[in-house]
């Protein structure tokens, strides 16, 4: 009896490292598994809700995955208080949007429109998940998310709330919806929705208490560099919309790392 519990527990730590191995395997399974079907369900309910076209959708799904996998349920949540919170931005005076001429359109965001704004935190949720767990890749990423949400609140809410905008190089007067203008509507409204995304990304235990201000201010000067590239850049063609976004969503994730 001792020879065979002796034997067992011979076998038993010989092979424990295999059998951690294989839980371990089988629970990474699982969790990518919640991840696409997670990702592909979103994807759906984006293409119904008109919040991204086919494309766009694909995309989308791409970045969920990468946030689900890579940091965890808490980013691919975040991710969708960060959809919803964008949708209803674009919907709020959207009569008076298609008057200016900046309404988004009915079907939705497209795949460059969606990369512009969520690749970077997807990169640095990639990153965090499959090469270096470092807590700064998801304040990073929690930068970004605020900033994208900061850039889409406050144009798609000042252009409800004036009928003109100051260019924030020189301060004048240009129409509402002009690249590089803001309100102070406008802005108040960006820097308070990244303190949401923020708050969001406490709450769903992505950062702790003190990296909330953190990812909240570097999201909001990257909606202002965002702004300072529109009126430098934009205006004159040297880039898009979709290049302006990208690199706006790179200041905060940089600067929020750098704090890190």
């Amino acid at each position: 009896m001792v020879r065979s519990v002796a034997s067992f527990n011979l076998i038993f730590s010989m092979s424990e490292p295999f059998i951690l191995s294989a839980f371990i395997g089988v629970f990474g399974s699982i969790q990518l598994g919640m991840a696409a079907a997670l990702t592909l369900f979103f994807a759906v309910l984006g293409c119904i809700s008109r919040g991204v076209t086919l494309s766009g959708a694909a995309a989308g799904a791409l970045i969920s995955f990468a946030l689900y996998a890579g940091a965890g349920p808490g980013a691919f949540a975040v991710l969708v208080t960060v959809f919803a919170v964008t949708w209803l931005a674009t919907r709020v005076g959207y009569r008076r949007k298609i008057a200016l001429g900046t309404a988004e359109r009915r079907s939705g965001r497209s795949a460059l429109q969606v990369l512009a704004n969520l690749a970077v935190a997807g990169a640095c949720a990639a990153a965090y998940g499959w090469f270096a767990p470092k807590p700064a890749f998801i304040l990073a990423m929690s930068a970004a998310l605020c900033e994208a949400v900061a850039d889409t609140v406050s144009s798609e809410l000042g252009q409800v709330s004036s009928d003109t905008a100051r260019l924030i190089t020189n301060w004048s007067e240009v129409a509402a919806g002009t690249d590089g203008g803001i309100t102070w509507f406008g802005t108040v409204a960006g820097a308070c929705s990244a303190a949401l995304i923020a708050a969001a990304c406490l709450a769903f235990g992505l950062i702790p208490p003190r990296g909330v201000l953190t990812a909240a201010v570097a999201g909001t000067i990257g909606m202002l560099a965002d702004s300072y590239m529109g009126a430098w850049f934009e205006r004159s063609g040297k880039l898009n919309n979709d290049a302006v976004n990208f690199l706006g969503t790179v200041v905060a994730a940089a600067l929020a790392f750098l704090l890190a």
